[in-house]
């Protein structure tokens, strides 16, 4: 059993009269946290829902004081999994809230875009999202020497719970399969009305294979025959639903800094390389160099989150193509770090120590990255 770095905070987070929300991607194990933290929990007595159980639907979805009371009679917290199937969850829980204050409320749910619009607004102040992703590499009980020897299925395969404990090579890419066309696209398909999968696996293949370009959104709708609003749209729906993530340009106003055009990220290897039909293993593979940058940047993304870090994360680059992965911002500092498989054929970017005294900038290779995704 993997221990989940997010766990503890779900539990400081359980309080009567609050809704603790963890989103995240399906197949990530938000229900197996759920069960674990219920058997955690034992002095509580707690009442556990599935959002697809039609009888706890309904009384869930009633907006009846009577109702709910009822229901939640002689218990101090509710659970319930994939809560965004209830139709009017977030007034109920705002009801329960408000009327049965004793009771605190834990849910998971796969999209933020269904969470955020039920739950959001009417429990202001009153409620707490977390996200939950595929394994952080902090999260495995592995020494130094499984990390340098898994490292390349890392990059290959990433890190889905099913992907981690599968036998065989063959086994993760049948998981991947699964999970890319049995999950993922389920999710998006179920939101806005969304019916166009080859759309979707479409511009996935070209955003895998801009991993630390940048991407021009008037480019990415001429070449799938699309208008700027529908492309703007569908990556939204991919970001809400913990698929892909924008990494913005850094500037401070100098004018040979561009910051345009976004870069766009996977949360997982193993996804992006289920996009583009490539588990190739990397001696054969030309696109090392994208597999080491999406793998650096989201496990460090994962730990910041987890970590519930303070942190802007930005690349940065110049009209005359000087560039940094990543720079992030934080207390007034910045830190900037190239990804570079191989540290011998990295260069040093001065010129950015120059015009922001006081940076730091490191290199990190698969000599020196364990420090830095955990």
């Amino acid at each position: 059993m993997v221990s989940r770095i997010i766990k503890d905070e779900i539990i400081r987070s359980i309080r009567p009269g609050f809704v603790t929300a963890l989103l995240g991607a399906r197949r990530t194990g938000k229900t197996v946290i759920m069960e674990i933290i219920r058997n955690e929990l034992h002095d509580k007595k707690i009442l556990k829902v599935h959002g697809e159980n039609l009888d706890a639907a309904e009384i869930l979805s009633s907006q009846r004081t009577s109702i709910l009371k009822n229901f939640l009679a002689g218990y101090d917290l509710l659970f319930i999994d994939e809560a965004q199937k209830i139709p009017n969850i977030g007034t109920n829980l705002k009801l329960i809230v408000d009327t049965i204050p004793e009771t605190g409320i834990f849910i998971t749910g796969s999209s933020t875009l269904d969470l955020s619009r039920k739950t959001g607004e009417p429990l202001t102040g009153r409620s707490k999202n977390l996200s939950l992703f595929p394994f952080a590499q902090a999260e495995l009980d592995e020494d130094f020497l499984q990390k340098k020897q898994n490292l390349e299925s890392r990059l290959v395969f990433g890190y889905y719970p099913q992907v981690i404990t599968a036998d065989s090579d063959k086994e993760r890419i049948s998981v991947l399969e699964s999970i890319k066309n049995g999950y993922l696209l389920k999710d998006i398909l179920e939101l806005d009305n969304v019916k166009n999968s080859l759309f979707i696996l479409n511009l996935l293949r070209l955003l895998a294979f801009q991993i630390g370009n940048d991407v021009s959104l008037s480019e990415l709708a001429s070449s799938l025959q699309v208008n700027r609003k529908t492309v703007i749209r569908y990556l939204d729906l991919l970001e809400k639903c913990f698929i892909i993530f924008t990494h913005y340009g850094f500037s401070r106003n100098l004018r040979k800094e561009f910051t345009k055009s976004p870069r766009f990220y996977f949360w997982d290897n193993g996804i992006r390389n289920s996009v583009i039909l490539n588990y190739n293993r990397i001696a054969i593979r030309d696109d090392i160099g994208k597999l080491w940058e999406n793998y650096c940047i989201s496990e460090r993304r994962k730990m910041n989150n987890y970590k519930q870090m303070l942190v802007n994360c930005y690349f940065w680059r110049t009209y005359d193509q000087k560039e940094i992965d990543l720079i992030e911002e934080s207390g007034g500092k910045l830190a900037g770090y190239e990804f570079k498989w191989k540290k011998e054929k990295a260069k040093i970017q001065k010129y950015f120590l120059e015009i922001y005294p006081g940076s730091t900038l490191e290199i990190i290779s698969n000599e020196n990255y364990i420090d830095f995704i955990m």
